[in-house]
């Protein structure tokens, strides 16, 4: 059974820090590009950032860059999101995504599997 299982979820105060993780399991995701998206109540899930299976392309969401970071262990199947100077409206559920020889696409219909999201809360 293909799973994603997010973790590293919480509340935080605006300017702190969040590190997810997003462990895979149940096929190889070595060759898969992976990303990470997240939804806020009443709007669409949004494109936060991906990787390239090999990490030569990264790609972030205006509203990340600089202050997110995107990474992965492929010999442990895991991608991390290190998430710094967190503001309140990055509240969101946030879920990590698989697509296989992907080429780390902002469109989340590009991708085949999805965990159940970690909830993120950043009060002000």
């Amino acid at each position: 059974q293909v799973q994603l299982v997010e973790s590293g979820g919480g509340l935080v105060q605006a300017g702190g820090s969040l590190r997810l993780s997003c462990a895979a399991s149940g096929r190889a995701f070595n060759r898969d590009a992976m990303g990470w998206f997240r939804q806020a109540p009443g709007k669409e899930r949004e494109f936060v950032a991906a990787m390239t299976w090999n990490g030569v392309i990264k790609k972030y969401a205006d509203s990340a860059k600089d202050r997110f970071t995107i990474s992965r262990v492929n010999a442990k199947n895991t991608v991390d999101l290190q998430m710094s100077s967190l503001k309140p409206e990055d509240t969101a559920v946030y879920y990590c995504a698989a697509d296989p020889f992907g080429p780390g696409s902002e469109n989340p219909s590009a991708y085949d599997y999805w965990g159940q999201g970690t909830q993120v809360t950043v009060s002000s």
